[in-house]
């Protein structure tokens, strides 16, 4: 038996008329007869009877008819989500997170993903750096997002997004009235740093443009996220200079100012993928990240 037998059969109880069942099935009458004959044959089963009224399906057919349809449904869900998969339209994405970039940039770059391809399920795994880099090696996950990317061997990596850098200051600290602060201005500030691990990082970055502007900051901790380290200057350890996303987090008693600095002191949302994967879902998820540079990159 094969799904021709189970199309042709269907299109005769559907009509219960040779012949309009052959015009839709756009074949000539004799071959469909043949064709029902030889599957009742192969069933061993009478699907049709002739009455004066025409054609009948007996017991065995209307049994038979209920459970060809939901075959061939059954066939074409398969057909349609095999096609949907080759275009990228279904499956598993696997993605690498990190602390700070989960604030803004990140969840707006999947939730624009996730509309234009609901039937793909997206899973999240919280990874430093490193670990996400091991973790594409791997193939654990598709795609990584982190900030101040280095080069890595089979790792291609792309800007998703800059971010204006601010500061973070409790609102007892003399500055925190200003409506704007020159880096140097804090040169006397103990500083709150972040992240820990997997360098160069975020703290690197500051303390390197600190250098630059003429002062190494004195360094009150260092932590492992932006959440710690604003909740730190929330208790009056410090100050904490941030990505401009953070500031969708708020703590009570933290000040946030902008820095004044030309250029501006810009950090990077970047994400990272393995070189010359062919994955359509990769591929689409890449569009949706060029879309959404270009749209930030007009405001």
């Amino acid at each position: 038996m094969e799904l021709r037998h189970l199309r042709y059969f269907c299109a005769v109880a559907k009509e219960l008329n040779i012949g309009r069942a052959a015009a839709t099935l756009n074949i000539s009458q004799p071959p469909l007869t043949r064709q029902i004959q030889q599957l009742e044959d192969d069933l061993g089963a009478q699907l049709f009877k002739r009455s004066v009224k025409g054609m009948e399906l007996t017991d065995a057919g209307r049994t038979f008819y209920a459970e060809a349809k939901n075959i061939l449904a059954l066939v074409e869900l398969a057909s349609e989500r095999a096609r949907r998969a080759a275009q990228g339209l279904i499956g598993r994405l696997d993605v690498g997170i990190f602390g700070s970039g989960m604030f803004d940039v990140v969840p707006r770059v999947l939730l624009r993903f996730r509309q234009s391809f609901p039937d793909v399920n997206i899973v999240l795994h919280t990874l430093d750096k490193l670990e996400q880099v091991e973790a594409l090696r791997e193939r654990r996950i598709t795609i990584g997002f982190n900030r101040v990317v280095p080069k890595y061997p089979g790792v291609a990596s792309q800007v998703v997004m800059w971010e204006r850098l601010m500061v973070g200051l409790h609102e007892s600290n003399p500055l925190a009235g200003r409506k704007a602060l020159a880096l140097r201005e804090l040169a006397d500030q103990s500083f709150v740093l972040f992240p820990s691990v997997a360098r160069p990082n975020f703290s690197d970055f500051i303390v390197n443009q600190c250098q630059k502007h003429g002062f190494t900051p004195r360094v009150e901790q260092i932590v492992g996220d932006a959440v710690t380290g604003v909740a730190l200057v929330a208790s009056g350890f410090g100050t904490c200079i941030v990505p401009e996303s953070v500031l969708a987090f708020q703590a009570s008693g933290v000040v946030f100012l902008p820095l004044e600095e030309s250029p501006p002191l810009m950090l990077d949302v970047s994400c990272l993928y393995r070189e010359y994967d062919d994955s359509v879902i990769l591929r689409e998820l890449l569009q949706i990240i060029a879309e959404f540079r270009e749209g930030s990159a007009t405001k």
